[in-house]
C-alpha cells in the first residue's frame, strides 16, 4: 500500500505541465518547512515540503498533492494529503529502507494575497493532521507562514502618443 501510494504521487508530480510557469516557494518559520509548489492556481496541484533545522536522519520531505477548493483574487482554500518521507534515514540506520516513509497527512489551508497591488505575495494558514506510519500516533499540526508566486510578468502596452499636424 506504501508503495502505490508513493508511486501515484510520483507520477501526478511528473505529469504536471509547466512546472516553473507558476511555481511558488514559500517558508513556514514556526514549523521550520521550506515549500515549493507548482502552480496553485490550477485545480490539482502539487507542494513539496522540506524540514530544515534537523539533524540529518530527521530530515523529511513531504510531498502533498493539493486541491483547490475555491478560488478568488484574494484567497484560495485548498485541500489535500500526502505522506511524510525521509531520504536520509539510512544514515541513522543501515537497515531501514531506500526511501523510508514516515507518515501520512491531511492538509486543510488557504493563501491569502493581502496586497492588491501585488498578489504574488502570500500568507499561508493551514490545519495539518499527521499520523505516523504505523498508525500509532499522531498529532495535529498548523502552519503559518510566507509564500512568493513566480510567474511572467504582465506587459505594459506601449504609450502611443498623437501625430502632431503642422
Amino acid at each position: 500500500m506504501k508503495r502505490i501510494f508513493f508511486v501515484l504521487t510520483l507520477i501526478l508530480f511528473l505529469n504536471q505541465q509547466k512546472l516553473s510557469a507558476q511555481a511558488s516557494v514559500g517558508y513556514y518559520p514556526w514549523s521550520s518547512l521550506l515549500t515549493i509548489s507548482t502552480n496553485s492556481k490550477k485545480v490539482v496541484w502539487l507542494d513539496a515540503r522540506f524540514q530544515t533545522n534537523s539533524l540529518f536522519s530527521s530530515l523529511s520531505v513531504d510531498l502533498l498533492p493539493m486541491i483547490n477548493l475555491k478560488r478568488g483574487e484574494v484567497v484560495q482554500w485548498y485541500l489535500g494529503g500526502g505522506l511524510r518521507l525521509n531520504p536520509l534515514y539510512r544514515i541513522a540506520d543501515a537497515d531501514a529502507d531506500l526511501i523510508t516513509i514516515d507518515g501520512y497527512s491531511v492538509n486543510f489551508g488557504a493563501r491569502i494575497s493581502p496586497l492588491p497591488q501585488n498578489r504574488r505575495f502570500q500568507i499561508a494558514v493551514e490545519l495539518n493532521p499527521y499520523v505516523k506510519d504505523d498508525f500509532a500516533s499522531g498529532v495535529l499540526k498548523s502552519h503559518f507562514g510566507l509564500v512568493y508566486i513566480f510567474g511572467k510578468r504582465k506587459k505594459e502596452e506601449p504609450v502611443t502618443e498623437p501625430a502632431l499636424n503642422p
